[in-house]
């Protein structure tokens, strides 16, 4: 107990020393147990390995670090080595012995070339590599002290304790695997299953296996991300829980729209269409000026960035969805998904073409119309449209079912009933066309109606067929009498 409050002791006064208070240092340490998804009772233990890995600086027992610049702006060196001093963020960047860097160290050249092959043959050390993979032209579109960049990462990659890739870019290429890609930009990942697999990589760690990955997007890669991941490793000896994309659960694992602060306004409806108008000035949603936060995993709305006081959004501008990163599908970096940045769709893309999805819809759209007009000349060139559509004026299903019938059908019916007539049905009608063709109406009683027409034109021919009986009748009755005499004679 003595020792161990020594040590602690001996801690405390190398934070006085560098102007940080044991209170500050303790609220540190609760940051990062929040950003690590962990409760509050670990804050000892955070401290407790801090103070283990501070001091063992001074003995010698630092945890060595190799920091690989590949195909990069640099931008998340700058974003994780950019702190005022004092601040905690300066103690952090001394518990790992950063053996090489070729924008942090002091050495250059071959000095600084030959402490990086030493920590490689020792072994034990963690590996952080930022920017992307060239293997355009063989592994010769980046080449680095006179070696291919592909060589240096298998190299470092075959001893190391755990690859750290720091940035989009490190995860799945990022901007410069964005198309056309000349240079043939990919992540570490997934080349190094893909020389796996081809047998040319070879781990100490594991025959056939790879070293632990924790790929930790975003551009540039957020510094509280890279710390709270170098301390979970330095607690707990292991990486922490990763997704399937091997990203912390714990910071990539919800979506920014749902911790957004501007999340009631989209729930409102309440929406900012142009930039400049009142409704920006009031912090509506961003959504229509293509904020891609409701599809990208991260906790920026919690974090957030310079010492938690703004974000992206909070700052007036819509997310780019930079944190998001696929490393098991080519062409699903970020850029190629969500550009352009400021709309609300992403560009769709046929070879070399690239459009939207509105110009793609409205071209559809005028093929459609198009074909419709030229199908409606083609119709009144050719007749086809004389006269109309055929036209049924009772449909058959009333003229089986009258008692079910309306209208016309129903004064059929009932008209039929009074003439003493059968119910007109499908084969006595003959269809649709029976009924508009006049020739075929009967000008005869004895035929019967057909149709509803049948039974008008039946009963105004009545008349006419009693009159022909009649004038019939006397002519017979003529006849009869004039044969009596003549039988009568002859008799």
């Amino acid at each position: 107990m003595t020792y161990e409050k020594t040590r602690l002791s001996g801690f405390d006064t190398m934070l006085e020393k560098r102007g940080v208070s044991r209170r500050r240092f303790l609220e540190f340490c609760g940051a990062l147990a929040v950003t690590l998804g962990l409760s509050e009772a670990m804050v000892p233990s955070i401290k407790q390995a801090i103070a283990d890995t501070a001091i063992g600086k001074a003995s010698g027992a630092l945890t060595p670090v190799i920091w690989l610049e590949l195909a990069s702006c640099t931008g998340c060196t700058e974003s994780f080595a950019q702190v005022d001093t004092p601040d905690v963020a300066t103690v952090v960047l001394e518990l790992i012995s950063l053996n090489y860097s070729e924008t942090l160290s002091a050495g250059a050249g071959f000095s600084l070339e030959e402490a990086k092959e030493e920590t490689i043959q020792n072994g034990g050390y963690i590996t952080v590599i930022e920017g992307a993979l060239m293997e355009g032209w063989d592994g010769n579109a980046l080449r680095i002290a006179n070696e291919k960049g592909t060589e240096i990462v298998l190299h470092a990659a075959s001893n190391t304790a755990a690859i750290i890739c720091a940035g989009s870019c490190a995860v799945d290429g990022g901007w410069q695997a964005a198309v056309p890609n000349p240079g043939g930009a990919t992540g570490i990942e997934p080349f190094l299953k893909a020389e796996l697999a081809a047998g040319n990589f070879t781990y100490t760690g594991g025959e056939g296996d790879l070293p632990p990955i924790i790929n930790v997007p975003s551009c540039p890669a957020n510094p509280e991300h890279l710390v709270a991941v170098i301390v979970d490793v330095l607690l707990l000896g292991r990486v922490p829980q990763l997704n399937e994309y091997n990203m912390p659960s714990l910071i990539f694992g919800e979506y920014i729209h749902d911790n957004c602060p501007r999340r009631g306004h989209f729930e409102n409806g309440e929406f900012v269409y142009q930039f400049g108008s009142e409704q920006e000035k009031l912090g509506y949603c961003l959504y229509p000026m293509g904020c891609k936060g409701p599809q990208t995993k991260s906790n920026c709305p919690i974090v957030r960035w310079n010492r938690r006081v703004s974000w992206c959004v909070e700052s007036g501008a819509p997310c780019a969805g930079c944190a998001q990163a696929n490393p098991e599908k080519a062409g699903f970096n970020w850029v190629d998904l969500n550009t352009p940045f400021l709309k609300r769709f992403k560009n769709l893309r046929i070879g070399d073409i690239v459009f939207q999805p509105a110009t793609l819809a409205a071209a559809v759209g005028g093929i459609v119309v198009i074909a419709l007009v030229a199908h409606g000349f083609g119709m009144k060139a050719t007749g086809r449209t004389k006269g109309g559509a055929p036209f049924e004026l009772e449909r058959a299903w009333d003229r089986k079912h009258p008692d079910q019938a309306t209208g016309a059908a129903e004064a059929a019916a009932e008209a039929a009933r009074v003439q003493g007539l059968p119910l007109p049905d499908d084969e006595q009608a003959g269809g649709a066309d029976n009924l508009s063709t006049e020739d075929d109406v009967p000008t005869s009683a004895d035929e019967g109606p057909a149709s509803v027409d049948d039974v008008s034109t039946s009963t105004d021919d009545a008349p006419t067929n009693e009159n022909s009986a009649e004038n019939d009748a006397p002519t017979t009755e003529t006849t009869a009498e004039n044969e009596a005499p003549a039988e009568g004679g002859e008799e």
